[in-house]
C-alpha cells in the first residue's frame, strides 16, 4: 500500500497534540516527526486552517474540540483505505481526476485523490479546503450528511447559487437525484459529480467525486458520470441510512 507521507506526518501531529498534557511548541513537534521547522509550520497551519488544531496566544499548538468528533482520524485513515479502489477505478473509467474529501466544519478537506492522465486535467491538492455551497464534494454533504447550509454563501462564478432558497431547492434534487453535480459554480470551466460515502453506523463520514474540465464534460456526460460515481461500489459495502 502506498502511504501519503503528507497525510501520514499530518496525523501524526495530531496524535502528538492530543497525546500532550499542554500545548506544544513548533520545535518539539518538528523534533518528534524528524523534520524541519518549516515543515513542521506548514503541516501545523494546515491543520489550524481545517479546523483540527489551534495555536494560542504563546504560540503554542494544541487540538481542537474537532478531533474528539464522531469520527476520529482512524477513522477517516480506514475510510481512505477503502476508497482508494473506487476512486482509482473512476478514473480508469472516465480519464477524469478522482477526489476523496471529508467534511470540516463550512468546508470539505480533501484527504484523497487519483490524478487523470490528460494534459488538460483538474487538481485539487491533498489538504486543500473548499466551500460546501458551489462543490460537488460539500453538496454532497448538505444533501446526505448533517451539514447545514453555511451561514456565508460567497460566490465564486456567475453560476454559484447564493440564494438561500434556491440552494435548499437544489440541494432536495440532489437527494433524489442520488448525486451531487457541480456545474462550474466554484471554478469557471470545471465541472464535478460527487456521492457519499458512509460508515457502519450508517452515517456519512466522505465524498467521493470526480472533476474535469467542461470541454470534456457536457451535460450528457456529466449526468451518465453521475450515474456512475452513484453506482460505484466502495468496498466493503456501504450502509447507508
Amino acid at each position: 500500500m502506498r502511504v501519503l507521507q503528507s497525510l501520514s506526518r499530518g496525523l501524526r501531529t495530531l496524535d502528538l497534540l492530543r497525546e500532550a498534557d499542554e500545548p506544544l511548541r513548533l520545535t518539539h513537534i518538528a523534533g518528534e516527526l524528524g523534520v524541519r521547522k518549516s515543515n513542521a509550520s506548514h503541516i501545523l497551519k494546515t491543520l489550524v486552517a481545517a479546523g483540527w488544531a489551534i495555536q494560542d496566544g504563546t504560540r503554542r499548538y494544541a487540538p481542537t474540540a474537532r478531533c474528539g468528533a464522531r469520527h476520529t482520524l482512524s477513522d477517516v485513515v480506514a475510510c481512505k483505505e477503502r476508497c482508494r479502489p473506487a476512486l482509482e477505478s473512476l478514473v480508469a473509467a472516465t480519464g477524469e481526476c478522482a477526489h476523496l474529501a471529508v467534511l470540516v466544519e463550512h468546508r470539505v478537506w480533501y484527504v484523497d485523490k487519483v490524478e487523470s492522465t490528460l494534459p488538460l486535467k483538474v487538481d485539487h491538492p491533498i489538504g486543500a479546503l473548499s466551500p460546501l455551497h458551489c462543490t460537488a464534494l460539500g453538496k454532497a454533504f448538505l444533501a446526505f450528511g448533517k451539514a447545514g447550509i453555511p451561514p456565508v454563501l460567497s460566490r465564486y462564478t456567475d453560476r454559484t447559487i447564493i440564494e438561500r432558497h434556491l440552494l435548499a431547492r437544489d440541494i432536495a434534487t440532489t437527494r433524489a437525484r442520488g448525486f451531487a453535480i457541480d456545474n462550474e459554480e466554484f471554478a469557471q470551466g470545471i465541472r464535478c459529480v460527487a456521492r457519499p460515502v458512509y460508515d457502519i453506523r450508517g452515517d456519512m463520514i466522505a465524498a467521493l467525486g470526480i472533476s474535469g474540465p467542461s470541454v470534456r464534460i457536457d451535460d450528457r456526460r456529466l449526468e451518465d458520470f453521475g450515474a456512475l460515481v452513484r453506482a460505484t461500489v466502495i468496498v466493503p459495502e456501504d450502509n447507508p441510512p
